[in-house]
This record gives structure tokens, C-alpha cells and sequence, in this order.
């Protein structure tokens, strides 16, 4: 959590917990795949409904399905497929977190995603320009 300055975790839960909703949009964020990283050349994304991913860690380790619902008050992402059955014996989604995931397949449906996709490209771009001339720079002084 970025726009929190203090160390101190009763202040970093505090602003976890009252963050608004702009903010816990980019708090559900998943890494993409390998290939994705390559392909758009950035790192990770928010998840979105319709994104299709593969979780990671947990009792649903491995299984790959489309996420049918975003959960931002709870932090938790519902993917297709990782069902438990509640007491009424009925399927329901199993909650996940979005750090469990792996983004395999993106929804592009929406052009703002896109702009979002090369916006971060440039500036990690331009991000590793600045440090490769600074590595250059301080060899050759030394």
C-alpha cells in the first residue's frame, strides 16, 4: 500500500481496511504469465471478470477458470470451477485471493484496459532506460 508513509501495521491495516475503492482496485491485482509478460512487457494487472486464470497456492492449487466475480469490500477474487458446497449441499464459490493467481488469459473487451496495458509498459520501459544509463554511467567513472 503505496499511499500509506508509515511503518508502524496498526496504520498499514487502518488505510488497508478504509481504502477506497480506487485504491482496492489495484489491491486485487494478479501476476501474469510468463507469456502475457512477455507479449504486453509488464509485470502484473488487476484482476477483472473474465480474465481467466490459474491458482497457485491453496486447495485449488492448479485448476484454471475464468473469473465470474471480483470482490473489493473482501478482497477476493470467484473463479469458475473452484466450488465448495455450503450446508444446503449447494455449490457456491470459494473465495480467492488475487495474490494466488496467475493471469493466463486477459479480457481486452475493454479499450481503457488496453490504454491501462501500454501506459505501464511505457513507464517500465522508461523506468529500465533510466537505470541501464545509470549502470553505464557509474562504470564508467569506476
Amino acid at each position: 500500500m503505496r499511499w500509506v508513509k508509515s511503518s508502524q501495521p496498526k496504520k498499514q491495516r487502518r488505510a488497508f481496511f478504509n481504502a477506497p475503492l480506487h485504491k482496492r482496485q489495484k489491491m486485487v491485482a494478479a501476476p501474469l504469465s510468463p507469456e502475457l509478460r512477455k507479449e504486453y512487457g509488464i509485470r502484473s494487472l488487476p484482476v477483472r471478470v473474465g480474465d481467466e486464470v490459474v491458482i497457485m497456492r491453496g486447495m485449488f492449487k492448479g485448476h484454471r477458470g475464468k473469473v465470474v466475480r471480483v470482490d473489493l469490500k473482501r478482497m477476493r477474487i470467484f473463479v469458475q470451477g473452484a466450488t465448495i458446497k455450503n450446508s444446503r449441499g449447494e455449490d457456491r464459490y470459494y473465495p480467492i485471493h488475487p495474490s494466488n493467481v496467475m493471469i493466463v488469459k486477459l479480457d481486452l473487451s475493454d479499450p481503457r484496459r488496453r490504454e491501462i496495458i501500454e501506459r505501464k509498459r511505457k513507464a517500465r520501459e522508461e523506468f529500465l532506460a533510466i537505470i541501464k544509463a545509470g549502470k553505464e554511467a557509474g562504470s564508467e567513472k569506476g
